[in-house]
């Protein structure tokens, strides 16, 4: 059974920092384009950021660009966010998800985690 779990979820003051991970586990991630989404109260579910199976190629929505880290370790299965100067509006379910194919839909989700950021 495949599965993604996200974890490193909390509350936290506006400027700080939370790191994500996602573990997965049922088959091997190591050749898969990982993914970070979110979703705020009332909205859609939105792109955070991606990595390729290698871990170089790495793209970011400009809403996060040069706050938010994504990196993975192939050994462990794991995908991670950093989260640094974190503003109120980053207020989101966060979700892990996996494609097999470096573009197209995601195959796998996870069941999120919440981020909330105080004002």
């Amino acid at each position: 059974q495949v599965q993604l779990a996200e974890s490193g979820g909390g509350l936290v003051q506006t400027g700080g920092s939370l790191r994500l991970s996602c573990a997965a586990s049922g088959r091997t991630f190591s050749s898969d384009t990982m993914g970070w989404f979110r979703q705020a109260p009332g909205k859609e579910r939105e792109f955070v950021a991606n990595i390729q199976w290698s871990g170089v190629s790495t793209s970011y929505a400009d809403s996060v660009k040069g706050r938010f880290t994504i990196s993975r370790d192939n050994g462990k299965n794991t995908v991670y966010l950093q989260m640094n100067s974190l503003k109120p509006e980053d207020t989101a379910v966060y979700y892990c998800a996996s494609r097999r194919d470096i573009v197209g839909d995601y195959d796998w989700w996870g069941q999120g985690t919440q981020v909330t950021v105080s004002s």
